[in-house]
């Protein structure tokens, strides 16, 4: 018999998937939860597994190609008399506001009598209607292209791109093209290849970031000696005690968490006129990939030690670069560091993660002379910077938040380290 492979639900606010590759062709035998194809979607790429053992029989949904979650996007021809069928999709629970209320779905709010707009509006991913907010577009009016009637990123783009709507506040272009430019010139030697869905969706959201936050950057000047000379006594002991590497990246969370305890507002988001403290620190930290950029994040990172923190971060880098990591986890920061450093950048104005308020960039350790007492002193330093939103961080507050982080890594202690 025959199983249907479907597009997965990656996340309660995801409407649709990119499948970016195959990893089986038509007529590969595979096997149960071994991975045969690759989506990206707004929140994370990831591998999915095969509902079941067999041939891979059919293949409907061409790499590239965008659909709404729950399509069928390939067939699998199961082994002769074995009694296997595709299960129907669970009922997926309403989603929650910020402040626990339920949200109706679409079908509840067509039995109370619900209006049109209300129905369209929960037929839209956050994303989308936060898109739509921001460019005056009335997400009742849209046609939705995706399961159900739903509005998804792409019929917004294309209304916004296509000129159906003026901009609330003009924005830089995403490309050259946009603005009625050629890319090149006539008989330049150029090739051209299409955005792969990660850059396009890195895309989309730097350009909303900075048109919907004010950016400021903030930058400090650390000295890491007393973190260095700390990390090489303890690096041998703390590898084999946790069997993960000691770096710096623990510390920097540590001392990020203690000024967002000391500045819970760094730790919050604006919503319209509202400002929303999170009373959780959930701290985002960018890894670089080789096709793309993503954010894990460390939940409750003022719970965990410096070794939990040092674990976690490793688990997560390694899953993010082997696309392992659940929509979940790449979901929730109210924080985030980026460390360019580690390429050579010796400082950075990184873009606010929305929808924080701010983002610290880490740059590289270099040793240099610095006056030290009246003396000259070879010291390990680095620049810390700080971009933050405007709109809710004045600039005396964004300055006092990073003292409290460089106070915290020159000056602070860490018993826990073992």
């Amino acid at each position: 018999m025959r199983v249907d492979v479907i597009m997965p639900q990656m996340g309660e606010s995801i409407a649709e998937g990119t499948l970016t590759r195959w990893l089986k062709k038509a007529g590969d035998k595979v096997a149960r939860d071994e991975p045969i194809f690759e989506i990206s979607t707004d929140k994370v790429d990831a591998e999915i597994p095969a509902p079941s053992a067999g041939v891979l029989a059919e293949v409907k949904v061409k790499e590239g190609e965008t659909v709404p979650v729950n399509t069928v996007v390939a067939l699998i021809e199961t082994e002769a008399g074995a009694a296997v069928s595709p299960s129907a999709p669970a009922p997926q629970a309403a989603p929650r506001a910020a402040g626990g209320a339920s949200i109706p779905r679409a079908s509840a709010l067509a039995g109370s009598g619900a209006g049109v707009e209300e129905l369209r509006r929960v037929r839209s991913s956050p994303v989308v209607r936060k898109i739509a907010q921001e460019h005056d577009v009335d997400i009742s009016s849209v046609r939705g292209s995706g399961l159900g009637g739903r509005v998804t990123k792409r019929d917004i783009m294309a209304l916004i791109e296509g000129g159906g709507v003026a901009a609330r506040a003009a924005g830089p272009p995403a490309t050259s093209a946009a603005a009625g430019a050629p890319a090149f010139a006539p008989g330049e030697r150029v090739s051209r290849e299409p955005l792969t869905p990660m850059r396009r969706k890195i895309a989309e959201h730097m350009v909303l970031s900075r048109r919907t936050s004010a950016h400021v950057t903030t930058v400090f000047e650390v000295d890491m000696s007393r973190v260095m000379r700390l990390r090489h006594e303890n690096r041998a002991a703390f590898e084999q005690r946790h069997g993960v590497k000691l770096t710096v990246t623990p510390f920097f969370v540590k001392a990020a968490v203690s000024a967002l305890k000391a500045f819970p507002v760094v730790n919050a988001s604006l919503d319209g006129e509202n400002i929303v403290y999170k009373k959780d620190i959930n701290i985002g930290v960018a890894v670089a990939l080789d096709w793309g950029l993503i954010v894990p994040v460390i939940r409750n990172a003022d719970d965990r030690s410096l070794s939990g923190i040092a674990k976690t971060v490793t688990d997560l880098a390694e899953r993010a670069r082997s696309r392992k990591l659940t929509p979940e986890e790449v979901q929730g920061g109210t924080f985030t560091i980026t460390n360019p450093g580690v390429f050579g950048s010796l400082l950075g104005t990184p873009i606010i993660n929305q929808p924080q308020v701010a983002i610290m960039g880490v740059g590289a350790i270099t040793k240099r002379p610095v006056v030290v007492e009246d003396a000259i002193g070879i010291r390990s330093m680095v620049y810390l910077s700080l971009s933050f939103d405007h709109r809710l961080l004045d600039g005396a507050l964004a300055d006092q938040f990073l003292a409290h982080v460089k106070d915290t890594l020159e000056n602070g202690r860490f018993p826990e380290i073992l």
